[in-house]
């Protein structure tokens, strides 16, 4: 077997980092975090639609319905470079998330291009939507819904919490579970007025808290259909979260390793000494690690084996604990200059200690792997 990626892949990817060299620079990243909407936010739209035109957008998206017609292997290497990057678009949840959910859903209807599902696939491949998910939380016990009931509004209104790329979204995909009823997953059209801003860590990262009304015209699965689904989402979830966190832990290292050669002690650079090359080389043997782990994620999902939640369960728990090293030891080699808002490394770091407590931590995950092993031998 070819335990590599094929030259197209490798093309997709190179293009990816070149185009985002461009469009995604420190300055923006800057802009937007200071919340500057003429130089920050309003550059989203125009990176949005260059991304749009390299197909990064409809990468899982069907041929059918406009997109690309690619699997997980192609969207892992585009994702890496998202987070080398620090994107703060959620390309994530957007192309990785939800429009295979949308894709799966509209499939299992039979609704075909001109549904409602089909015709928001088509704006999600175009760039012209974004769409994002959200609804629930991944645990070692399982998954559990955050929407809850809206204690300040109308009856039958229920709030969503921590909904990455709220505000810019045009649809999202939301779950929720009744009592006696089950999961139910809706799709939500875009409302301004009932998404509010959450702050966060990361302050490049649009996070906000969704007001809806669950309808039965929002409503596009239920009971064991939409807990399979969902049970999809999460792997989907652990597993292109685990390819962003790969970017970043390279960035940082990278960063690293070049602050180390430039800055001097005793009259030699730090990154000279033993005890500064053995941090990093920690750092950099978690991230290899972690990488072929979360290939064979990708694989698995993309051939859809029975183990996928375990391989995916198993990239996550390995990129954040890789994230979070290199985070500590990039901090490490720069000294105190690490912790001020000047030194560059602040916008990765944020972004990881974030992107690797999102869906689930290394603990959870490893509560995870332990319980599919576990229930494998209790099969046998």
């Amino acid at each position: 077997m070819r335990f590599a990626f094929t030259e197209q892949q490798l093309e997709l990817r190179g293009a990816v980092r070149q185009v985002l060299a461009r469009e995604c620079t420190v300055a923006d990243l800057r802009a937007m975090a200071l919340g500057d909407r003429h130089g920050g936010a309003g550059r989203t739209h125009e990176r949005w639609s260059v991304l749009a035109e390299l197909g990064a957008t409809g990468l899982l998206v069907p041929q059918a319905h406009g997109g690309l017609g690619l699997g997980e292997l192609e969207l892992v290497g585009v994702l890496e470079e998202a987070g080398w990057a620090g994107l703060p678009e959620p390309l994530l949840e957007s192309a990785g998330l939800a429009a295979p959910l949308m894709a799966a859903a509209d499939a299992a209807s039979n609704g075909g291009a001109g549904s409602v599902l089909g015709r928001f696939l088509e704006k999600v491949a175009a760039g012209e939507v974004v769409a994002t998910v959200g609804g629930i939380d991944v645990t070692s016990a399982g998954l559990v819904t955050t929407t809850t009931p809206s204690p300040e509004v109308t009856q039958g209104t229920v709030v969503t919490p921590r909904v990455t790329g709220a505000s810019v979204a045009g649809v999202a995909l939301v779950a929720l579970n009744l009592p006696g009823a089950g999961w139910q997953l809706h799709l939500v059209e875009a409302d301004p007025d009932g998404v509010t801003t959450t702050p966060s860590i990361d302050p490049t990262r649009d996070l906000g808290t969704l007001e809806w009304s669950p309808w039965p015209h929002t409503l596009i699965a239920s009971g064991e259909r939409a807990e399979a689904m969902l049970s999809d989402l999460a792997d989907r979830a652990a597993l292109f979260s685990a390819a962003q966190l790969l970017g970043l832990t390279e960035r940082m290292i990278t960063m690293a390793a070049d602050y180390a050669k430039e800055r001097r002690q005793f009259g030699k650079p730090i990154g000279s000494f033993q005890a500064v090359k053995h941090h990093l080389a920690n750092a950099r043997v978690a991230l290899e690690f972690a990488r072929p782990t979360t290939y064979r994620a990708a694989d698995s999902i993309a051939r859809d084996l029975a183990d996928r939640s375990a391989h995916a369960s198993m990239a996550k728990a390995m990129a954040s604990d890789a994230a979070d090293l290199a985070a500590r030891v990039a901090l490490q080699v720069h000294g105190a200059i690490g912790y001020t808002w000047e030194c560059d490394l602040q916008l990765w770091m944020k972004r990881a200690w974030v992107l690797s407590a999102a869906w689930g931590d290394a603990p959870t995950h490893r509560s995870r792997v332990l319980s599919h092993a576990m229930a494998a031998a209790a099969e046998r």
